[in-house]
């Protein structure tokens, strides 16, 4: 299973057309978009990067959406809605 994180351009890199300045949850990293269509992305769009490139554009309601699920999944049981407090190890 591969698992694509959304990032939002920043920049593109003005001396390289495959790279582009992408933040992700606060930190900003520089992503390959050579995959994409050239005059495709540009800053302020979203994309997914899976291991330093940029697979797809989303929109930004379907990485609004990615990232909540994300978020879900980094908590622990007992703050997720519905979900009972376990005592002890299990």
């Amino acid at each position: 299973m591969c698992l694509g994180i959304p990032g939002c351009v920043v920049e593109l890199a003005p001396d390289n057309d495959q790279l582009a300045v992408v933040e992700v949850a606060g930190a900003r990293r520089t992503v390959n978009i050579g995959l994409l269509e050239p005059a495709a992305i540009g800053p302020g769009d979203w994309i997914v990067i899976h291991m330093g490139f940029a697979m797809e554009r989303v929109e930004p309601e379907q990485a609004a959406a990615a990232l909540a699920g994300l978020e879900t999944i980094g908590r622990p049981d007992a703050e997720l809605p519905g979900r009972p407090v376990r005592e002890g190890n299990g």
